[in-house]
């Protein structure tokens, strides 16, 4: 976690209205720390900042044509930081895009749609949840 136990936030889409409604809805929670990103490549070169989740969206080319889709970049991030939980966020209703996210190790898959924030929501509190859970358990694997 990153400054006084906040939650740092990574926000990646090339949607400017739903990056910003995106940056809107985190921001008003304390515990988190919010950066936003138009391209996969801004993200890429600030990953050592070191963010706790990524948000990030599946197309990420409508801005530059030539730009690292969500995939690409989720495929960079994994082998940067394979540890960093990544929610996909797309458009897209398409199950074998979810699967494609899911197999190259996406935490989960949302579609933007009216309920996408009370989903990413629920994820992010099940992400660190767990991560609580995993930290006590090796914190008493390791008095045993």
């Amino acid at each position: 976690m990153g400054i006084e136990g906040k939650v740092k936030l990574f926000l990646v889409d090339d949607d400017k209205v739903f990056l910003k409604s995106l940056e809107i809805e985190f921001s008003q929670y304390p515990e988190f720390t919010v950066q936003t990103f138009a391209t996969g490549e801004l993200c890429l070169e600030r990953m050592s900042d070191a963010p706790d989740i990524i948000i990030l969206d599946y197309h990420l080319d409508s801005i530059d044509s030539t730009a690292k889709n969500g995939m690409q970049t989720l495929e960079i991030i994994k082998s940067i930081a394979p540890e960093i939980p990544v929610i996909m966020l797309s458009s897209q209703d398409k199950i074998q895009i979810a699967v494609d996210c899911m197999h190259l190790k996406a935490t989960d898959y949302v579609v933007k749609s009216e309920t996408a924030f009370v989903r990413l929501q629920k994820i992010i509190t099940t992400v660190l949840e767990n991560r609580k859970i995993e930290k006590q358990l090796n914190w008493y694997m390791s008095k045993v």
